[in-house]
């Protein structure tokens, strides 16, 4: 459910919170630069191409936002990055650039690496580190916080074991859990869903990543809470030049704290560019769709909300042409469902997949 802690008109689609000022960073090379990424679950029913090409670059010290329904991809893409997709999934084309060293300027290719491999767990954790959508299920029940957070500064930071310890009770205490002494000891069944949450969001925090991935961070949270840990993101973003991969549904977050936006649908983007732009002035059907549909202060009370009609369809029946073309109010007959559209730059700043800037 998308939140309306920034409200939206209906009829303008703007945020207040979009501003047009240049993204930061965006001058400096990519931190991670994404190509031609595809991947697939291979299933007794068939092929699922859960990611079907997508390509995206993320800036140091920029928030890339990553938006879409539930089914759309941006879940698989993450895990895509530190190549922790669960059987029968695998990546099957594509490049992930990963730029270790800023002096130099040198990058490596991700998918080069076995996932098992050394050069591949000193980063996964390290120097990219992911907050995970479930964190329910993320955490070992058969050991304490304390321990799981000391497995990761162990082996990621040169950390005596005291120093691991009050390190981890800093960084309970930085995303709000009371008593953090207390919970190092405690087993996740004693936390809260929020809790654990937090606790996700400060394990992944606790090595000073290059590059987190938030996936979904602030579902569980209440709307203080919520607020609290948007703004240690962007405090640490700032502190130590962190880039971060934001995936939600909620558009009020990502007018807060992204710089650019990724629109996926079916496991492509239709469009990308800043974030002012995407609210301003968004060029795919999709984007204003999802645009519209959002609660806003000056919805009338009982007033039906606007809705995207129909669903997305099952990954294993696409359909033909544009997989948006049976729910586009745009839709062109004997174009849309013939041919699949290419992401092509429409502007300077604004790349859109849709035949309606065919021409452009």
């Amino acid at each position: 459910m998308i939140n309306s802690l920034y409200p939206m008109t209906t009829e303008t689609a703007t945020s207040p919170t979009a501003t047009s000022e240049q993204p930061r960073g965006l001058s400096a090379d990519p931190v991670i630069s994404v190509r031609d990424l595809e991947t697939h679950f291979f299933t007794d029913e068939g092929v699922v191409r859960a990611v079907d090409g997508v390509n995206f670059d993320v800036h140091p010290g920029t928030t890339m936002g990553i938006v879409g329904e539930s089914g759309c991809g941006k879940s698989i893409t993450a895990k895509s990055i530190l190549q922790i997709v669960e059987a029968p999934g695998r990546i099957v084309n594509g490049e992930i650039q990963y730029r270790r060293d800023a002096g130099s300027g040198e990058t490596v290719n991700l998918l080069n690496y076995g996932a098992n491999s050394e050069s591949m767990r000193s980063i996964r954790g390290g120097e990219i580190s992911m907050i995970f959508q479930e964190p329910m299920t993320s955490f070992s029940s058969l050991h304490t916080f304390g321990n799981q957070i000391d497995e990761a500064l162990r082996l990621h930071t040169n950390l005596s074991k005291n120093e691991r310890f009050e390190l981890g009770v800093d960084w309970l205490a930085r995303v709000g859990i009371p008593n953090p002494t207390q919970r190092m000891h405690e087993y996740p069944f004693r936390f809260s869903g929020g809790q654990l949450q937090r606790a996700m969001i400060a394990m992944a925090m606790c090595t000073n990543p290059k590059v987190l991935i938030a996936d979904e961070p602030t579902t569980a949270l209440d709307v203080t809470t919520q607020a609290q840990i948007l703004d240690l993101l962007q405090r640490m973003q700032e502190e130590n030049d962190m880039a971060i991969v934001f995936i939600t549904h909620d558009l009020g977050v990502i007018a807060e704290i992204a710089d650019e936006v990724t629109v996926m649908y079916l496991g492509k983007v239709v469009e990308s560019g800043p974030v002012h732009n995407f609210f301003d002035d968004p060029m795919h059907p999709y984007s204003r769709a999802l645009l519209t549909s959002i609660p806003s202060m000056f919805t009338l009370s009982r007033e039906r909300l606007p809705s995207i009609s129909g669903s997305i369809p099952h990954p294993q029946n696409r359909p033909s042409g544009c997989a948006f073309h049976p729910r586009c109010q745009s839709y062109i007959e004997g174009t849309c469902n013939i041919r699949e559209p290419e992401l092509v730059s429409v502007n300077e700043d604004q790349d859109v997949s849709c035949f309606l800037y065919e021409d452009q």
